[in-house]
């Protein structure tokens, strides 16, 4: 379906045309026309499929068919760097429109708030907010929210996993009740529909083959000892010179700095980044990623929802992800928009139970690698045991036969009254 059948603003369709767009991805297919038809809506779709544009762009619409002198659209987000992505790309698709946008967030200098403080007060349409510091503009009465008509929380999944869940709900309580209401989420868990239940009203459901890689991701595996990761890591990018946007994924920011080095030792330009770093220093980074100044990025998972970076060209998880999910995740950062890419995954003993969940969600058995020459042997590949009954589980089980108390306990399963026995002497504490 071409962007022109949706019936949108005709200046919004003139943006979509400027950035070379045409054809809608499914995600936006299904969302657009069920959003300008006010409907609340719960969509589950994976990174790279489209759906930030899903929302903006039927929004978009509306704030040009009826505009106001207030906000009126507030989108939540987990990251600061999605918030600054989807600022940007608001910017991008109303280049032709008279709406404005603002995104606020925690981590910068007192410069920075001044300016999130004063785009509020200049009425922006859109305001793009992380739960803490919207919570803080609503604290200090910077922001009201008493006339917002649409709230949309994308990447839900994630806030909660974050622990979010109380600020979101405080921050509704400011919301009119009169609303139209969005929820976007990679993965639909059972405390995503829970929140769903709570805060939308008879929505409509789109849910999206989530939890499969793009078709364009080779994907690998190297089956090795921590000792030999890093050795495993310099062999990969030697392979490939021409590859010029490398992510690398670990799942603890104490490894970052670690890996870094290792990667500057072997001659790679490469640069980390996490929550550790202040908000300057993040974009700093990005932006040498983005120009192609730093050829590899090493970054946590909390990143991994939060990069929009056209052609990548590979993906190393350096270690298992501890979800399933989050490996869909990271290697959708590659092969994105039908192009192709590459992810490898370094699995320890430790993980390979975590690497076969992610086969079986994935429904495929991701192919084992051989070491490099001079690595030494790997581990051998093991198929985790099935996992028995839980130890206390308060499950009975209805085969198993009934011990006989033994005959120092009573009918009730206490010891019976002894008498009195004497105290042994203390011992000393030097254990003489």
């Amino acid at each position: 379906m071409t962007f022109e059948e949706l019936k949108l603003n005709d200046n919004i369709l003139e943006a979509i045309s400027h950035m070379g767009f045409v054809n809608a991805t499914p995600i936006q297919e299904m969302a657009i026309p069920k959003i300008l038809d006010n409907k609340d809506l719960i969509a589950c779709a994976q990174t790279g499929t489209g759906k930030t544009a899903a929302f903006v762009l039927p929004i978009l619409h509306k704030i040009v068919e009826h505009p106001t002198s207030t906000t009126s659209t507030l989108i939540i987000v987990p990251t600061r760097e999605l918030a600054i992505q989807i600022d940007q790309e608001i910017q991008g698709l109303s280049y032709f429109l008279s709406v404005s946008s603002t995104a606020i967030y925690g981590g910068g200098d007192g410069k920075e708030f001044a300016i999130q403080e004063q785009a509020i007060k200049n009425g922006a349409d859109i305001v793009v907010a992380t739960p803490g510091r919207l919570l803080a503009f609503l604290k200090m009465g910077n922001i009201k929210l008493s006339r917002i008509k649409h709230l949309i929380l994308d990447e839900a999944d994630k806030m909660l996993d974050m622990g979010f869940l109380d600020d979101i709900e405080k921050i509704i309580q400011h919301i009119p009740h009169q609303r139209q209401t969005l929820m976007f989420s990679a993965t639909m868990p059972p405390k995503i529909r829970s929140l769903a239940k709570k805060i939308l009203v008879n929505p409509e459901e789109i849910s999206l083959s989530i939890s499969k890689p793009a078709e364009g991701v080779s994907q690998n595996l190297y089956l090795t000892h921590d000792t030999q990761k890093n050795g495993v890591l310099s062999h990969i990018i030697k392979e490939r010179p021409d590859y010029n946007s490398i992510i690398i994924f670990t799942s603890a920011k104490s490894k970052i700095n670690d890996i870094v080095t290792s990667l500057r030792r072997n001659g790679y330009a490469s640069q980390g980044i996490s929550s550790d770093l202040d908000q300057h220093d993040r974009e700093e980074v990005l932006r040498g990623f983005r120009s192609k100044r730093t050829r590899i990025l090493v970054a946590t998972d909390v990143m991994s929802r939060g990069i929009d970076i056209k052609e990548i060209n590979m993906v190393i998880n350096y270690d298992v992800p501890h979800d399933a999910e989050d490996y869909v995740h990271r290697i959708g950062r590659t092969a994105r928009a039908n192009t192709k890419g590459e992810a490898f995954t370094l699995v320890n003993e430790k993980d390979m139970h975590k690497m076969q969940r992610i086969e079986k969600l994935i429904d495929m058995s991701v192919p084992k690698l051989a070491l490099p020459e001079g690595l030494g042997q790997g581990p051998e590949w093991q198929i985790a045991a099935k996992p028995k009954g839980r130890r206390g589980s308060s499950r009975p089980n209805p085969n198993r036969p009934r011990k006989t108390p033994p005959q120092h306990q009573n009918k009730q399963g206490n010891r019976p009254n002894r008498p009195n026995r004497p105290n042994k002497p203390n011992k000393p504490a030097n254990g003489e």
